[in-house]
């Protein structure tokens, strides 16, 4: 089996990234309506179009144009823009934008890779647009959210959001923390959220 197979048959789990793609696909399905609240380069917008296929319908949030601008044009290469809404406004407007209920909201916090660096997911903002997607996820839907600690105020970041997510109530909402222990330890990680059923 050469390589390239190989890698589409089982993915390498490098990074908390794919670990997440893996577990999406698990949740959503055609049709399924869903949000990227932080669509940067357009990797996990991608993913979510060719899951949700038409009808289904994303919705892709970021405060940069040159994000909404790369993800634009990854969605064009690959024949999937016609479900999926760019939107340029951060990810506290959630709620102003899309209706409810949603399968599956993905949070990839930190900054727009090959981008300006000092333009950050701040602790105010994720937790408002967590609290909106909590809101608005359908029964047995999910919240994906991959966070780094290692960045300029990123672990102020992931200390507002794990002390959120504790306060959630376990009948109601599921929350799993899932990270490499081989790596350091303000390494990026994965938490998942169910809305329970």
């Amino acid at each position: 089996m050469n390589r390239a197979t190989q890698s589409d048959t089982q993915p390498l789990l490098r990074g908390p990234v794919p670990l997440s793609h893996l577990l999406i696909r698990q949740f959503v399905r055609s049709g399924d309506h869903v949000i990227d609240a932080t669509c940067g380069n357009g990797h996990d917008t991608l993913l979510l179009a060719k899951l949700v296929e038409s009808p289904g319908r994303v919705w892709a949030f970021d405060i940069q144009q040159q994000a909404l601008d790369q993800t634009a044009y990854r969605l064009t290469n690959a024949g999937c823009i016609g479900n999926v809404e760019l939107i340029h406004a951060g990810h506290e407007t959630i709620a102003e934008h899309c209706p409810r209920p949603v399968k599956a909201v993905i949070f990839n916090l930190g900054y727009l890779p090959g981008g300006d660096r000092s333009v950050v997911t701040l602790p105010d903002t994720t937790l408002a647009g967590l609290e909106q997607a909590l809101e608005i996820l359908a029964p047995g839907g999910i919240v994906a959210i991959t966070i780094y600690p290692g960045h300029e105020g990123g672990a102020r970041e992931q200390s507002a959001l794990e002390a959120r997510l504790r306060q959630l109530a376990p009948h109601t909402f599921h929350v799993w923390h899932m990270g490499q222990i081989n790596v350091p330890v303000d390494a990026p990680y994965f938490i998942l959220i169910q809305k329970s059923l």
